[in-house]
């Protein structure tokens, strides 16, 4: 099984600002690796309320809790944060290192990457909902196209969809493997290329599989409700799409005009809900040279407002 890296763990760290007597929200456990820096520096009274849809990132997290009574551990999805009542009196912080962890990305059985061949599932949370293999199986053409160009932003997705359907009418598409040839055939497969010819396509199912850019949008949105006046939001993206939503959520409430002090809203004016802190981080030459997959991490940081 693979060791999830954190990466970005002191940029992160030092944005959220953590206070011992804190409440914090790590809405994507993963193995802890953030979520234990959290909680070192928490004290007696502080809390580490951890969400994950993995139920073996769960399975980890329910020991820690057992060991630990300032942890508390749900299996959801962040986009439901603001569901879970332990929420509810208001968080001082909240992390998403959005996208999939190392340990899912080595485990083949998982189905998230073409380089070991298993099944074709992609499912963060293998108990729920639809595996990639189900959905490939009955989506049609123009669908598997839209959702390449998309969310895979690849620009032959019309030709990979066209290569899928002919090779799920001679038999059903199960393994990594056999779709990564059949879009390495499709695309020519040449050796030139800087990246597998795969690498948008399964990119672009597992977030459709997953639905994480709607869980984004959501968890963002529920952060700002449970956020108290103060509390830090730190979000790590890995891809421009992930990336984009987030920019424009915490840079779009940030640029709203704020209300006067003193007086009502004018038309077109709303409250200010965040301010940005910084700019955005990256990975330094260090890490990239110890986790080559911190490299298209961008830790963004925003501050909750009255």
């Amino acid at each position: 099984m693979g060791v999830h890296v954190p990466v970005l763990r002191d940029e992160t760290l030092a944005a959220l600002a953590v206070r011992p007597d804190g409440v914090y929200l790590d809405g994507t456990f993963g193995r802890g690796g953030h979520a234990g820096e959290i909680l070192a520096r928490l004290g007696p009274s502080g809390r580490l309320l951890v969400m994950d849809k993995d139920p073996e990132a769960i399975r980890v997290a329910a020991e820690w809790a057992a060991r630990d009574p300032r942890v508390e551990v749900r299996h959801d999805s962040f986009a439901t944060l603001a569901d879970w009542d332990a929420t509810a009196e208001g968080l001082d912080g909240v992390l998403l290192d959005l996208g999939v962890s190392s340990p899912q990305i080595d485990q083949a059985e998982r189905g998230f990457s073409f380089q070991n061949d298993g099944p074709l599932d992609m499912r963060m949370d293998p108990t729920r909902g639809e595996s990639a293999a189900e959905w490939i199986a009955r989506a049609s053409e123009r669908e598997i196209a839209d959702v390449l160009f998309t969310l895979g932003e690849e620009k032959q997705s019309r030709r990979i969809a066209r290569a899928i359907v002919a090779a799920r009418q001679v038999e059903p598409i199960q393994r990594t493997a056999q779709l990564a040839a059949i879009v390495a055939k499709a695309l020519g497969g040449g050796g030139w290329m800087a990246k597998h010819p795969a690498t948008r396509t399964f990119q672009a199912l597992r977030i459709a599989v997953n639905r994480e850019l709607q869980d984004i949008e959501a968890g963002l949105e529920g952060a700002a409700s449970r956020l108290k006046a103060g509390g830090r939001l730190a979000v790590i993206s890995f891809h421009s799409l992930e990336d984009r939503i987030v920019k424009r959520f915490m840079r779009g409430d940030a640029e709203k005009v704020p209300v006067r002090r003193g007086l009502p809203p004018a038309p077109g004016e709303s409250q200010l809900r965040f301010r940005v802190i910084g700019k955005s981080v990256s990975a330094s030459d260090a890490e990239l040279a110890a986790n080559p997959r911190s490299r298209s991490a961008v830790l963004r940081v925003a501050e909750r407002v009255r």
